[in-house]
C-alpha cells in the first residue's frame, strides 16, 4: 500500500444540477454548499447531493479534481488568476495526488474526521458548460483532467484539511496536473 499527504481543499454538496439545457442560456442558480465535514454513504454518495442515491450515478457518486490541473487549466489559458475550482462542480477538490492510475481501484481518503474507501471510475470528462463559466478553450484545457469519478464503498465522513491518500497503485503526485488521453479506455 502507498500512502501520499494530500490535502483536502474544498468539498461540494449541491441538491441541484446547475449545468443543464444549453450553455448560452446560462447556469441554474442552485443552493451549493461548501461544508468543512460531508458524510459519505457506500454506494449512494455524499449526503444531500444531486447523486446520492441515484442509480444511474452510482458509478459516479462522488468526484475527485486535482486542483493542480485546475491549476494547468488556468496556465493554459493565459487566465491572471486562478478561476474557482468549485465551478467544475466536482465534490472534492484535492492537492498532492495524480488520479488517474486509481481507476478500477478501491482506495482510501484519511481525513480528519475518518477515513473513506471508494472505487475509482471513469474519468470526469469536462463539459462544454466549462467555456461559458470558466473561459472559452476551458473544455478543451480539461479535456484528460477533469477528475474522476468514484463509488463509496464504505461509510463515513471527510473534512477538509490535511489528509492522506492510500493507495494500491503508484502515483506521481508530480503528474497532478498532466492531462490523460487516450484512444481506448483502460479495462
Amino acid at each position: 500500500m502507498h500512502e501520499y499527504p494530500v490535502e483536502v481543499l474544498h468539498l461540494l454538496v449541491s441538491p441541484e444540477h446547475a449545468y443543464f439545457g444549453r450553455p448560452r442560456d446560462g447556469a441554474a442558480d442552485v443552493v451549493t454548499h461548501t461544508p468543512d465535514v460531508v458524510e459519505v454513504v457506500a454506494r449512494k454518495g455524499i449526503r444531500g447531493d444531486r447523486f446520492f442515491g441515484k442509480a444511474a450515478h452510482m458509478d459516479a457518486a462522488v468526484t475527485l479534481l486535482a486542483i493542480e490541473a485546475w491549476e494547468g487549466v488556468a496556465r493554459d489559458l493565459g487566465l491572471g488568476e486562478l478561476p474557482d475550482p468549485l465551478l467544475a462542480r466536482r465534490n472534492v477538490v484535492v492537492r498532492g495526488v495524480e488520479l488517474d492510475p486509481l481507476r478500477g481501484h478501491d482506495f482510501d481518503v484519511v481525513t480528519a474526521a475518518g477515513t473513506v474507501t471508494l472505487h475509482g471510475g471513469r474519468p470526469a470528462n469536462p463539459c462544454a458548460w466549462m467555456d461559458r463559466v470558466v473561459a472559452p478553450g476551458a473544455h478543451r484545457a480539461l479535456r484528460g483532467r477533469g477528475g474522476l469519478r468514484c463509488t463509496p464503498t464504505t461509510d463515513g465522513l471527510l473534512a477538509r484539511g490535511p489528509g492522506l491518500l492510500r493507495s494500491p497503485v503508484a502515483l506521481d503526485p508530480a503528474r497532478a496536473g498532466d492531462p490523460v488521453l487516450r484512444r481506448t479506455p483502460l479495462p
